[in-house]
Formats: structure tokens, C-alpha cells, sequence
């Protein structure tokens, strides 16, 4: 039985991930999301939790990992959150969800299953990212919090490659341009972007299931476009 674990599982590209894992009856999945979901096929396990809360509940929701698997092959770290606002106008409450959602929360959540990350013979820590945060890529007015916060996890998977080396852990990164979701739609109303999340989500599927097993500690852009 392969364990997966999927944050921000309720709506978009992790709902479709849930789906494409859940094909195969060897995989067991458990997905995060601070909207509870409900689930009537057995090897999907879905957890209410608020990432916002990693720090003062992590304990709880490490037990409630523990007891479904004692190892983690999998790790797609995928929730995040995104205002689009220009700089000065982002307030500091605004400004702390997104770092935290899309860098501290993550990365909390990494060092918290390290435990059961090095129980698996080749676990997999897939970062989401963005190509704002891709160095390099072109940037957008509005998008200057998010963006360096996505660039910070990027940053953050080519350090734990490193760091986890001995472990035989892999860490990698996608770098997404623009998708379908219910996300984009909120941050860019009437906006319709080239890929949808189902699309994306295949991709994503597979690269968790593969590519570690020819690289390791990479920023993989992964775009039709870059709004």
C-alpha cells in the first residue's frame, strides 16, 4: 500500500488529485483540508484540519496520521492561498496568511512527518509552487507576497534535499502557471486560463509517483502561460 498525503484536497487541483490516486486501489490517501469532506471509499481518509493551526495542533494531527498509516511515501504539499493586491495595500493579517499557508505551514508540516517519511523506502516531498516565485520568470503587479512566498518554498525543497540526503528522502518542486481553479477565479475574476485542474493534476499525479526516482532537489516550471 502506497501512503499519500494531499493538502487543500476540498476544491481544485488537490479534489482532482484525490480522484486520480483513489483509481488505484493500492494507494491509501489521506486528505487535508480545512473544509471537511466525506468519502464512502475506504482507502480515502479525508482530515478537517486548518493548516493555520500547524503550530499549537500539530500533535493532534500527527496521531490522527499515525492512525491511519505508520509511513508516508507521498507528500504533496498543495495548499496555499493567494491575494492579489498591489504591495502597500496587502494588510499584515493578509500579508501572514500567505506566508504561512504557502511557506511556514508546509514547511511545518514536513518537519512534522519526517518521523514517518523515514519509514518509507522512497518517500517523495512534492512542493506546489508558482511561476511567480520561479527565478527568472516574469512578475506581475499585485502578486509580490505571494509570489516571494512561493519562491521561499521553492527555495526551502532545494535545501531539504540536501538536508534529508542521508534518509533517502527526495524533496521536489513544481513551479505551476496559471490553472482553472477556484483560487485563480478569486484573485483574477474572468480570467480563464489555458490548463484546467484535471489536466494538471495527472501531471502532478505522476511526477509524485516518478520523478524522484531521476531527480532530486528541483524547481520544474510546469506552464502554458504566466499571467
Amino acid at each position: 500500500m502506497t501512503n499519500i498525503i494531499i493538502t487543500g484536497c476540498s476544491r481544485g487541483i488537490g479534489k482532482e488529485l484525490v480522484k486520480i490516486f483513489a483509481k488505484n486501489n493500492q494507494n491509501r490517501i489521506i486528505g487535508i483540508s480545512r473544509t471537511p469532506q466525506i468519502s464512502d471509499n475506504e482507502n480515502i481518509h479525508y482530515l478537517s484540519f486548518d493548516l493555520m493551526q500547524i503550530e499549537n495542533q500539530s500533535e493532534i494531527l500527527f496521531q490522527k496520521i499515525q492512525s491511519i498509516c505508520e509511513s508516508v511515501d507521498i507528500l504533496i504539499n498543495n495548499a496555499g492561498l493567494l491575494v492579489n493586491k498591489n504591495f502597500e495595500s496587502v494588510s499584515y493579517k493578509e500579508a501572514y496568511e500567505m506566508v504561512y499557508l504557502n511557506y511556514i505551514a508546509p514547511a511545518w508540516l514536513i518537519r512534522l512527518l519526517l518521523p514517518l517519511l523515514k519509514k518509507s523506502h522512497k518517500p517523495h516531498v512534492v512542493n506546489i509552487s508558482s511561476m511567480g516565485g520561479f527565478q527568472g520568470s516574469s512578475k506581475y503587479k499585485g502578486l509580490a507576497w505571494y509570489s516571494s512566498s512561493k519562491a521561499a518554498i521553492a527555495s526551502l525543497t532545494e535545501c531539504l534535499a540536501i538536508e534529508f540526503a542521508e534518509y533517502n528522502i527526495s524533496t521536489n518542486c513544481l513551479a505551476l502557471g496559471a490553472v482553472n481553479t477556484e483560487m485563480l477565479w478569486e484573485a483574477f475574476p474572468g480570467y480563464q486560463a489555458p490548463v484546467e485542474p484535471d489536466k494538471i493534476a495527472m501531471f502532478i499525479a505522476d511526477f509524485a509517483q516518478n520523478a524522484h526516482h531521476v531527480m532530486n532537489g528541483k524547481i520544474v516550471p510546469v506552464a502554458l502561460s504566466n499571467p
